[in-house]
């Protein structure tokens, strides 16, 4: 996993109230993220490194630790399903 993950340019992206829906248009696929992986595609710019992303989840949910492992494994899916560079 990139240390400063970014995410793929040039997706249709929707925000609506249950998260994302994104869709590639290369592909013709659609993707709906949830709030909390809406929020990690966000912060996904290439500048904010994994544990910083933990860290700001950490902060928005008011969480006792930042959820590392949790947003690792978010963005190997996220990888993995060619939302990220």
């Amino acid at each position: 996993m990139d240390d400063k993950p970014k995410r793929l340019e040039g997706l249709d992206v929707d925000q609506n109230d249950d998260g994302y829906v994104i869709y590639e248009p290369d592909k013709d696929r659609v993707h709906h993220l949830n709030p909390t992986a809406a929020l990690i595609l966000e912060l996904c710019n290439g500048t904010n490194s994994v544990a910083g992303i933990a860290e700001a989840l950490q902060e928005a949910f008011h969480l006792p630790e930042p959820p590392t492992r949790m947003v690792e494994q978010v963005l190997t899916q996220m990888k993995g399903e060619g939302l990220l560079v």
